[in-house]
């Protein structure tokens, strides 16, 4: 069986406080986006996992989509599975790309061996994979606090509107990230931005508290953004802990000849 394991960009990321276990608490809005990767899972006489298309940091043996079938494997005592992903959603990208492999990892091996997994408890499966992990199981944009495995629906809608995402070859450690922020309460929650506000707003109050850091660390990133800003975005952000950036264009465009040397996508939402 085959799937296609989407990525997400974050309206706003807030980092609260943090927690005595050394992670923060944080406020964000995830938002799927349909640039995927390509997973096939069938029946085998053994385990295996191979790839394909863009290269995935560290050995085959620690990977996402194996860890799942292991979490899995433990309680339902599964029979041997090939697993081949082939990688387009870029890496280091603040896109979630791994996270979602695999939570469809999960949601794959649920449905091919018909183990009736409620979708509340392959939450809980995939929040001991990964923060962004219990995002992926369900195909809809969620708040997410705690460290983001905490979520809750949300009725923002960006559906119709044009996204370019943007990726240079760049790479932002999520403890480099985390290195330069000092925590704080917002002036106002997300929720009350997103849904009260107009986007049009957005560009003026709705911030990601990681850009401040890495910005100033990687400038191009800034230059990303302003630029796609000039180009008539009506917000534009960094995603996540970086290092992509993305742009929310009111009608469809093409960027791509004005972004060279890097990964770019854009598409309708």
């Amino acid at each position: 069986m085959v799937v296609f394991p989407p990525c997400k960009i974050n309206l706003g990321l807030h980092i609260l406080q943090k927690r005595a276990d050394g992670y923060h608490d944080l406020e964000t809005c995830f938002y799927p986006v349909p640039w995927t990767d390509i997973l096939e899972i069938i029946p085998s006489r053994e385990l295996s996992f191979t790839s394909t298309g863009n290269a995935i940091p560290g050995s085959a043996l620690d990977n996402l989509c194996l860890r799942a079938y292991a979490l899995l494997k433990a309680d339902f005592g599964l029979e041997p599975v090939a697993i081949h992903l082939h990688k387009l959603i870029p890496t280091g990208a603040g896109l979630g790309g791994g996270s979602s492999d695999a939570a469809y990892t999960l949601r794959l091996l649920n449905e091919i061996f018909q183990l009736k997994i409620t979708q509340e408890k392959m939450v809980e499966y995939a929040a001991q994979l990964g923060s962004d992990c219990a995002f992926f199981i369900q195909d809809k944009p969620m708040m997410g606090s705690g460290r983001g495995e905490i979520l809750s629906a949300t009725e923002v809608n960006l559906s119709g509107k044009f996204l370019v995402l943007v990726k240079p070859d760049i790479h932002v450690s999520t403890a480099e990230a985390y290195a330069g922020i000092f925590p704080k309460k917002p002036a106002f929650s997300l929720t009350e931005i997103l849904i009260e506000k107009n986007l049009l707003s957005w560009k003026e109050c709705l911030k990601n508290d990681f850009e401040d850091s890495v910005f100033f660390n990687f400038p191009m990133l800034r230059s990303i953004k302003e630029k796609l800003y000039s180009l008539g975005a009506l917000y534009a952000s960094m995603s996540g802990s970086g290092s992509s950036v993305f742009g929310i264009f009111e009608n469809e465009c093409d960027l791509k000849p004005e972004f060279n040397n890097v990964s770019f996508w854009s598409g309708k939402l």
